[in-house]
């Protein structure tokens, strides 16, 4: 018999006032969450998962809700107390020293004025009542712990300093500084790379062990649940539809939703053999025989030749260049017209970078970037703006790439109206096509980001960065903040226009499943390089560099009986990119495997 809960969901419900009427986002869901266990709560894009957690902590009322009845309940030492009656006061005691909260677009979360030292201590003195000096050092602690480098650097800069896997390990650092009883974790590792994500998983496994944190798992990543759960409890449009033990639900799923939410997930390992991306089977589709292959042309679209890109790092009283960052360092490729190349890596090893360097949206210290045949780094700014319709981005944060002031419709156009394609009925029509091409319903058009779900803001951004017809679409981590079965949804899409259109894709990610579905070509990218670089089938068939091996090791499976050891991801610190002005790291140098399969020769190679 398991002790009283920790906290408790009783008859929770939750409602929004929008211009079109009452809105209820939670229908009277009920569940329990006891110390030391790990509640997973999952379903689409909008079904109230987040509601309902930011209800305990009474947040949902800061972004317009209202908890129009039943409890939500907590033990603050002297047994069950109602929050959704409590005190402001109250709640500024419980929230980050009893509930602590790693939110999902870590960019909302993090202060853009204050430095990342400012706002990790912040919690520790109002909270644990340490002064400067004691609070710095368990920052630095921390920082370490969640496996930033130069924790002590990090410190003083600011979030837009970091990378969007750094943001987030620093808001998990944040949440986990006080040592609360219960943490809820809203989508934690969805910016995160499958290595640090196994890392990021075993330390909130320890952490439950060690002090009896309860933790409720918000996720749309079905082998994170299995990984990770105890029991999991399924939503869909706001009601609970199916609660059990994560093997029961895994094993024997009931509801039909949960069903078919199982039967999206897509697995490593489902693409052996296959030459080339092939669609996902849509949710509830019957196995109809094989489904078509996209396979590129053999013209060349994009070359990228020894691309470099470094940062310079300030220091000193006339913040002179001390050093620099090696962002990017001697990357060559090239994408044909209607592939799809995937860049994957560790956060902060230079995908990223890649895009923007080849975008122009930052200046590579030298290299060249052909677009079918242009020399896009020679091009004047008039001469770029025209070559940017050729060539989009769908950036990795959605909420920070999307305008708050602006109505939906009016973003998904803005494309259109900046070079003059069409009327404005003609635009509207396009617009609407683009909402039912991504699935959101036309009824959205008039809505503004901070009224959807992150799944459904990344939509938005998708269907934007279609509106032109580009050539060569830069997908920066574009699906890692959709559910399954949205993820499905806008994967297909992805690759029904590359089949139609011949676009081409530089698909920058780190969900190695989702990788092996729609790539042609992979290149696995560590401090800056390519440590190796091929087909698909080599490289998740035949891994050649230790860093491959380890990326496919680290990578969570969705079955509740092959869970990870957490001994396995005791990995080594990341080396640090920055070196003095004078370093050279010399030309990169490659083996060939196999025909087209080149692997790094070097330090890391066994």
């Amino acid at each position: 018999m398991l002790d009283a809960p920790i906290a408790r969901f009783d008859n929770l419900k939750v409602e929004f006032e929008t211009k079109g009427g009452t809105v209820q986002a939670v229908k009277g869901i009920s569940f329990d969450v006891h110390a030391g266990e790990t509640v997973a709560v999952v379903g689409e894009s909008g079904s109230g998962k987040s509601v309902s957690s930011l209800s305990l902590m009474r947040l949902v009322e800061f972004g317009g809700g209202t908890i129009a009845g039943g409890q939500v309940l907590f033990d603050r030492g002297s047994g069950l107390q109602d929050l959704a009656k409590a005190d402001l006061r109250t709640m500024q005691g419980v929230r980050g020293a009893e509930i602590g909260m790693i939110f999902q677009e870590p960019m909302t979360s993090l202060n853009p004025v204050f430095t990342i030292g400012r706002q990790l201590t912040e919690g520790l003195r109002v909270h644990m009542g340490m002064d400067k000096g004691a609070a710095r050092a368990r920052a630095v602690e921390l920082l370490r712990l969640v496996r930033i480098p130069e924790p002590e650097r990090r410190m003083d800069q600011y979030p837009h300093e970091l990378s969007g896997g750094m943001r987030q390990r620093v808001v998990i650092a944040m949440a986990l500084a006080c040592e609360p009883k219960l943490l809820i974790a809203d989508e934690p590792t969805t910016a995160l790379d499958v290595t640090i994500q196994a890392e990021i998983l075993a330390l909130m496994n320890r952490l439950k062990k060690e002090t009896g944190t309860a933790l409720i798992f918000i996720t749309h990543d079905m082998a994170v649940v299995a990984q990770m759960a105890d029991r999991v409890v399924v939503m869909c449009k706001g009601e609970k539809v199916e609660e059990g033990p994560v093997t029961e639900i895994f094993a024997n799923p009931q509801h039909p939703y949960t069903k078919t939410l199982l039967a999206a997930v897509p697995r490593l390992g489902d693409m052996a053999g296959k030459a080339a991306p092939e669609p996902l089977r849509k949710m509830g589709e019957a196995d109809s025989g094989p489904l078509p292959q996209i396979h590129a042309s053999d013209e060349v679209l994009l070359d990228v030749k020894n691309l470099t890109t470094r940062f310079a790092v300030k220091g000193g009283f006339f913040r002179r260049t001390v050093a620099q960052v090696h962002a990017l360092e001697d990357v060559s490729f090239q994408i044909k017209k209607g592939q799809t190349l995937s860049l994957v890596g560790e956060s902060g090893s230079g995908k990223s970078t890649c895009g923007r360097s080849i975008l122009r949206l930052v200046d590579p210290t030298h290299g060249s970037v052909h677009l079918d045949g242009q020399d896009i780094l020679a091009l004047d700014a008039e001469g770029m703006r025209q070559a940017r319709r050729d060539m989009q981005m769908v950036f990795q944060d959605p909420f920070a790439s999307l305008n708050p002031q602006m109505k939906l419709a009016d973003q998904v156009a803005e494309p259109l109206r900046n070079f003059n394609i069409g009327t404005a009925a003609e635009q509207r029509a396009k617009v609407t096509a683009l909402f039912d091409r991504v699935e959101l319903p036309r009824s959205y058009m008039e809505r503004f980001p901070h009224e959807l779900s992150g799944g459904q803001r990344q939509r938005i951004a998708i269907a934007r960065a279609l509106a032109l017809n580009p050539k060569l679409v830069i997908a920066d981590e574009a699906v890692s903040a959709l559910d399954v079965s949205v993820q499905a949804q806008v994967l297909n899409l992805m690759l029904e226009l590359q089949a139609e259109l011949g676009i081409s894709m530089l698909f920058i990610s780190h969900d190695m499943a989702v990788v092996e579905r729609v790539s042609h070509q992979v290149a696995v990218m560590y401090l800056g390089r390519i440590v190796e670089m091929g087909s698909r089938q080599a490289v998740f068939e035949n891994p050649q560099h230790v860093y491959t091996k380890t990326l496919l090791k680290a990578v969570p499976v969705a079955d509740p009986t092959q869970r990870k050891v957490e001994d396995d991801f005791k990995s080594k610190p990341i080396p640090s990119p920055i070196h003095p002005m004078d370093y050279d790291p010399g030309p990169v140098e490659y083996a060939e495997a196999e025909p087209g399969h080149f692997v790094m020769l070097g330090d890391h190679v066994r």
